[in-house]
């Protein structure tokens, strides 16, 4: 059984891309709020390692996931398959 793509979001943490729903910026305020009130319920991974969040990851399980690669770097790894890329 073929194992489903992933998506290198940084630091090798890597996404299933089919649990993918959305990538967003995380420069708005209405979304910086959204990132701390799921992480008070507990559904938010963190996988920036400290840097800046520039991206946030909507899946279709409901949990948000962080990442310190922009969204159009995510964007363009999803859509080129370049699943696993080098760290920015």
């Amino acid at each position: 059984m073929p194992t489903p793509p992933v998506l290198n979001v940084g630091f090798y943490n890597y996404v299933m891309t089919e649990k993918i729903v959305a990538l967003v910026s995380s420069e708005s305020a209405p979304m910086r709020r959204l990132i701390q009130q799921v992480r008070k319920t507990g559904n938010l991974i963190d996988a920036t390692q400290g840097r800046r969040t520039k991206a946030v990851i909507f899946t279709s399980s409901d949990s948000i996931i962080l990442s310190a690669i922009s969204q159009e770097t995510l964007a363009k790894r999803l859509s080129t398959g370049e699943m696993v890329g080098d760290e920015e």
